[in-house]
This record gives C-alpha cells, structure tokens and sequence, in this order.
C-alpha cells in the first residue's frame, strides 16, 4: 500500500513532465492514420489546448508552439507564422498598457478611487455600489487584476474602521448602564451576544465587499477594447478570419455595444451580492438623515488616504491629459454614426496607442523650474525624467500576453490555410435548424464554463476560429456568436483560481471556495442573460446581425 501511495505521489509532483511527454505521444495516431492537412493542424491545436489547460508550461511558450509545429508539419512557412506574432492588435494592447503603466505608476487611479468614494458615502450598499463603479471604472483601462489589488485594501480598511468605531460605541454604552452590580451580569451576557452579532455583521460585509470589487472589475474590464486579453483577441481574429471586413469591431463600436451590457451586469450584480451579504433592509444599508459616528470614522479614513496623496503634481496632470486625449481619439476615429478624423488616412487603433503611449517618454515628469530635487544618494537631480522611463516599463508589462495573442492569430491562420475551420464548419452545419438566440445562449455557458478551469485568453484562443467557421456555414453573423463568447470568457466568477482577481480577493476576504461558488454562480447566470439580452436588441442594430455580411464570404489565404 505504501509503495502505491509513493508512486501516486511521485507521479503527482512530476505531473508537468509527464503531460508534456505523453501528450504528444498519445495523439500521433491521428496525423499518421489520417496523413491530411487538417488532420495535422487539429494534432497541433489540441496539444496546445492541453498544455493551456493543465498549464504544464508557461502559457506564453505553448503559444510559441505553431512556430515550430506549422513549419515541421508542412502547414504553413516558417515566416509567415512568425508575422502572426505581431499583428496591430498587439500594439494596441501595448499602447493601452503602457497608459495603464502610466496610470498606476503616478498613482493616479489611487487618486481617482478614493475621490469618486468621498462623494459616493460610507453607508453600507452606498459603499458597496462605490468600489463597484470605482472597481469597473478602473478595470476598463487598467489591469483588472491591478485594479483589484489596489481597492481591496482600501475597503478593508474603511470596513475595519466602521467595525472599530461600532464595536467602540457599544463598549461605552455597555459601561454606562453597567453602574449597579444588579444588572452587571445580564448586560455582560448582552455585550457578548452584541459583539457576536457585530462580529458575523463585519465578516458578512467584508466577504461581501471583497466579491463585489474583484467581480466589477472583471465585468468592468468587458466595457473597452483593451479592457481586457478577449477582448483583443476577438479583434485580432476577425480581422485575421475575415480581413475584408470594414473595421468592424473598433474601439467606439466595441464601447457602445458593451458599455451598457457592463452597466446593466453590474447593477444587476449589485442587486445580487446586495441579497446575499446586507439583505433587502434598503432603509438600514442605505440610511437616511445624519451621519452617524460610524459613518464619520469611515470618512475619515478615506479622507486621510486622501490627503496623504497631497496635491495634484504637474506628472498627474499630464498622464490625465494625455488619457483623456487617447480616449477622445479612439472615439473619434471612425465613431460610426459620422466621418472620423482618420477617414482619409490609414489609422488604426493600434496607431493612437501607440503615437499617445510614446509621448509618456518624452514629457518630462516636473515643470523645467530648475529645481528638481535629490537622488537617493543625495546628488542633485539635473532634468527631471520623463513620464515614463523604460525600466518601469520592463518591471510591470506582461510581455508573455503578446506572445499568448500572437499564438492566438497563428493558430486562426494555421486552421485557414490547413481547412481545418472548414471542416469544423462543415461538421457543425446542423446547428442551421436551430433558432439563432438558443445558439449564442448554449455556446456562452459552454465558454462560461470552460473558461472557470482555464484561462480566459487560452479560451476565446481556441473557440473563436471555430465559431468564425460555424457561423460561415450556417450562414449566421460571425460576431452574433464571437461577440457574446468573447465577453462570456470574461465571466469567471465561481472559483478562486480562475482569474487573478478571484485569487487575491479570496486571501483577503476570509472567503470560503462555498462562498465564491454560491455568489459567482448565479452572477455567470445574470451575465449571459445580459450579454445575449444586448446582443439581441442593440447589438442587432448597430453591427446589423440579422444579415450575413459579404465580408464573411471569403476567408484569407494564408503562404
């Protein structure tokens, strides 16, 4: 028995190596008894979604794989994978995270956070609905999982203090009616029963308070284009499956169509995790009158995080400047409902980024007065630097997401020139007698699912090419599947480990895995009621997804 146990264990901790060895091994029958181009792009596509699900290599080195598969197996050249690695949804993934550096690095979402906090209030649902519309806000430019590291100490905080200031109150209360010895005991037994109740109170709050800042800033992050990796992946593949389309999916359509999807998700999620953690006592978690001294402790604290910030510096200022600047460009540039600005030139999104992101390195951090302080060693600090410097850069940009990206596009490619996604399209024409609403719906909760073990940018890599080949042979809209998958990728909601967010409200929460699984199940649930709701009413309109599009005709030919 013992020796059992050994080896189970010895196979458990070398669990990695094994998958990587067998993996290849076990599915070589299908590349040598179907000896066909299609047959050796899906050999190479499900070793990549295994080595993606398991994550028995660093995800960004199974999205180098094509480079080395696709040439060896005859599927495409080696140079014309290795473009795929770098296509314009890249730069505009850099472009958007190099604001976001810049963003975090000046601290101004800190700054943003606690203003918009200030004005909400410190009532319960009022201080919940706050970090969830801060939360979102955020998490639509920056990472979500910044987002999420940065509110959760700020709520604790605050919850601490309301906690504190609640418990203190009745301590003085309790010393006060306790002055005859006759009713000591029987207020000793109330106290007791009081801190309890305060005790679950505060640890209700503080779970509940946890869930809605790492969930609103994973729906927040479905409201842009650079919100989040899916996104830009959905992008990157349209324009990769079906380069004749008009720029369909660009940063002002993409907006409207998700941003009142994300509104709607979030209030709706508000509502939910409302029930669950404060109950429906609107009167008590809302209150109404004055502030009490709970609510004025609270305050305090938020002012104090504040003033600690002091005032707004001139690099503050310039990185607000320069993102405001992007965001009107991106909007402007082909808005849809009028001309944009690049009409008549060959600008993309990707462009903006990176023409705005390039200029955070060469306004310079402080106003040229002459005076600009010390070094660490104490020397006299010459010119002030820029915005951004590049070892900033290096420190906080995830370079393995644009490998995971290029992967992504290498694959869409390899599927096309190998008619691999024909064959798949073929296969799954019968889906042509169902109603086009009860096929987004299914596929959303499949990809909801899946996406809770694995991660969202490996889903919406392996499933889009798919269902770009499904919906050509069903003759149905390419995004009235793509877009309602690509946002569901974004709603892992019920498992610590399936998104960063999760995981680091889960350690600061004192959550349990029953607590996450009850709240995220029915917020995946109001998701995809919500995104297929949107993408039946509006989403309808303004992509005119009742038609199948000429651009969807033809596919790109591929070296």
């Amino acid at each position: 028995m013992n020796n059992w146990k050994t080896v189970l264990r010895f196979l458990w901790y070398h669990r990695n190596y094994i998958i990587i060895i067998v993996t290849p091994l076990v599915f070589l029958p299908l590349p040598l008894v179907y000896p066909s181009s299609e047959a050796r792009c899906g050999y190479a596509i499900i070793l990549m979604a295994l080595y993606w699900c398991t994550e028995c290599m660093p995800l960004a080195v199974t999205a180098l794989l094509p480079v080395i598969l696709f040439p060896m197996m005859g599927i495409m050249k080696g140079g014309a994978v290795s473009i795929e690695y770098l296509k314009d949804s890249n730069m505009l993934f850099i472009g958007g995270l190099l604001v976001a550096i810049a963003v975090e690095h000046w601290n101004l979402h800190k700054r943003i956070a606690l203003r918009v906090l200030l004005l909400v209030g410190v009532r319960p649902s009022l201080l919940m609905i706050g970090f969830m519309i801060v939360s979102a806000f955020l998490s639509m430019w920056i990472s979500n999982t910044a987002t999420t590291a940065m509110m959760l100490p700020i709520s604790h905080a605050v919850l601490q203090q309301l906690k504190d200031t609640e418990t203190q109150t009745d301590g003085q209360m309790h010393r006060i009616l306790c002055v005859s010895k006759k009713y000591e005991y029987e207020h000793d037994a109330q106290q007791e029963f009081r801190e309890r109740a305060i005790e679950t109170k505060y640890g209700l709050l503080t779970k509940g308070m946890s869930l809605s800042v790492c969930y609103s800033a994973s729906i927040g992050g479905t409201a842009t284009l650079t919100g989040t990796t899916p996104n830009l992946i959905l992008k990157g593949q349209m324009d990769e499956i079906f380069p004749d389309n008009p720029d369909v999916i660009n940063f002002a359509s993409w907006f409207g169509f998700c941003f009142p999807t994300m509104v709607l998700m979030l209030v709706l999620s508000w509502f939910w995790l409302q029930f669950m953690f404060l109950g429906f006592n609107l009167k008590k978690t809302f209150g109404c009158g004055e502030k009490s001294e709970n609510d004025r402790a609270a305050y305090a604290v938020m002012k104090e995080e504040y003033k600690k910030l002091g005032r707004m510096k001139f690099a503050e200022v310039a990185v607000l400047v320069l993102f405001i600047l992007l965001v009107l460009l991106w909007f402007t540039r082909e808005p849809g409902f009028m001309p944009g600005w690049a009409t008549v030139l060959f600008v993309t999104d990707g462009t903006v980024a990176i023409l705005m992101s390039s200029l955070f390195f060469v306004i310079p951090s402080q106003l040229p007065l002459g005076n600009y302080g010390y070094t660490d060693e104490g020397k006299n600090i010459k010119a002030p630097p820029a915005l951004l410097t590049w070892k900033v850069v290096h420190e906080r940009m995830p370079w393995n997401v644009v490998l995971l990206l290029g992967g992504g596009f290498a694959l869409a490619a390899g599927s096309e020139v190998s008619n691999l996604s024909k064959w798949l399209g073929e296969n799954l024409s019968p889906l042509q007698n169902i109603p086009p609403f009860a096929i987004s719906l299914v596929l959303s909760l499949l990809i909801a699912t899946f996406t809770e073990c694995s991660s969202n940018t490996a889903t919406t890599t392996l499933f889009l090419p798919i269902l770009a080949s499904m919906a050509q042979n069903i003759k149905l809209h390419p995004l009235y599947v793509m877009i309602p998958c690509t946002i569901a990728a974004s709603l892992a909601f019920m498992l610590p480990v399936a998104t960063p967010p999760n995981a680091i409200a889960f350690s600061f929460g004192h959550l349990k895995v029953l607590d996450m699984v009850k709240a995220g199940f029915m917020l995946n649930i109001i998701g995809i009621l919500c995104i297929n709701l949107g993408i039946n009413t509006w989403g309808k309109v303004m992509f005119n997804l009742d038609t199948f599009p000429d651009w969807a005709n033809t596919t790109a030919s591929k070296p």
